[in-house]
């Protein structure tokens, strides 16, 4: 088995908003690690190595958790279940690990990713992806980056549903419509020659009045 990034949290023996914000001050993002047991521990972590480890790994991929606790450290194997975001800055503001055992399945969503250039994109068609994600069971180590779809043969108007995708083995895909995940649609000339006649009109000519109103509605909003 190769060897899984390791990540060093603490846990966080001192709680409420006003010491989470002494922390994010400080660099540090606190968070919760919680288990299938229905273990939870509140911990924190230094900012930097949170966001490189969520970069490379996302929130489907296993690491190696190495948890501070009571003096002694112990390595678990987790995932970055959630990462919370401050709306402004964009940087983390709270994070959740989920604990996993490497034994036994578990239910995940996956991204899917698209590869190659389609014909019918070639032609003018465009790209419709219907689905961003795909619930899957598996075990931890199975996860996969992401769902792979080749569109490179689909022309204007092919689709491609869920039954028609490849999984990697041990990986099961969970669904109960054969929807469509993506499709090449066709450009709509209707719409364009549309556009054209707009662009063909002449322009409105209003009163001073009129115009003055339509700054004064601009400028109150």
């Amino acid at each position: 088995m190769a060897e899984l990034l390791k990540l060093n949290v603490e846990e966080r023996t001192k709680l409420g908003k006003g010491h989470n914000r002494r922390l994010r001050l400080d660099g540090m993002v606190p968070g919760i690690y919680y288990d299938a047991k229905g273990t939870n521990i509140p911990v924190k972590i230094k900012m930097l190595p949170l966001q490189k480890a969520y970069s490379k790994l996302g929130s489907a991929q296993v690491f190696d958790l190495v948890l501070e606790k009571d003096g002694k450290t112990e390595t678990i194997p987790a995932l970055l279940w959630r990462v919370r975001n401050e709306p402004v800055t964009g940087v983390p503001e709270h994070v959740d690990f989920f604990g996993v055992d490497l034994t036994k399945e578990i239910k995940i969503a996956v991204h899917f990713e698209l590869v190659g250039e389609s014909v019918g994109v070639k032609l003018g068609g465009s790209v419709d992806l219907y689905r961003e994600t795909i619930e899957v069971i598996c075990k931890p180590m199975d996860i996969p980056e992401s769902i792979v779809i080749d569109i490179s043969e689909l022309d204007i108007l092919d689709s491609v549903h869920i039954e028609d995708v490849t999984f990697p083995e041990g990986v099961t895909p969970i669904f109960d419509d054969n929807y469509a995940v993506v499709a090449i649609a066709a450009i709509r000339e209707e719409e364009e020659e549309e556009e054209g006649e707009e662009g063909l009109r002449e322009p409105e000519v209003t009163t001073g009045a009129d115009s003055s109103a339509d700054d004064s509605d601009k400028t109150s909003e």
